[in-house]
């Protein structure tokens, strides 16, 4: 049986949020989204693309509805985005690990959204060996994946 962390990956849209002028922008997620055949839109309000792609500065203006976020952006940066989703209708994120902070759960929360925090997105969207593999293989043998 597929667990939650698992299920939030069958969405057919997604929103990836990155600020690549402070932080490397979530490529990896972001590709792996595209190689799987889902719809992966790049957000990040510091570049004009991103692998060729035009990026949109925020969530209010993506041309058209995703059904899920994901955030991979700087913590401090967290809860305006959670804001944001919460504003732009988005009810399920997913907030990169150590990337969470209190204020941004506790923001979620208030607005109902389905959020999912504190794992590496990576590890559940690549297949075959690398170093997330591992850390896939590890998560699951404590039991927390």
């Amino acid at each position: 049986m597929a667990s939650e962390h698992e299920k939030f990956w069958e969405h057919r849209s997604y929103a990836v949020v990155g600020h690549a002028a402070k932080r490397n922008f979530p490529q990896l997620t972001y590709r792996a989204l595209k190689r799987l055949g889902r719809k992966a839109v790049p957000v990040d309000p510091s570049v004009g693309e991103i692998d060729g792609d035009p990026t949109f500065p925020d969530l209010q203006s993506l041309p058209e509805p995703v059904e899920a976020v994901v955030l991979e952006v700087p913590r401090q940066e967290t809860c305006d985005w959670v804001a944001a989703a919460a504003g732009a209708g988005i009810r399920e994120v997913w907030i990169h690990m150590r990337r969470e902070t209190p204020e941004a759960l506790a923001l979620a929360r208030e607005n109902g959204l389905h959020v999912l925090s504190g794992h590496c997105a990576v590890m559940y969207l690549t297949r075959g060996f690398s170093y997330h593999a591992i850390h896939k293989g590890i998560v699951k043998l404590i039991g927390r994946y």
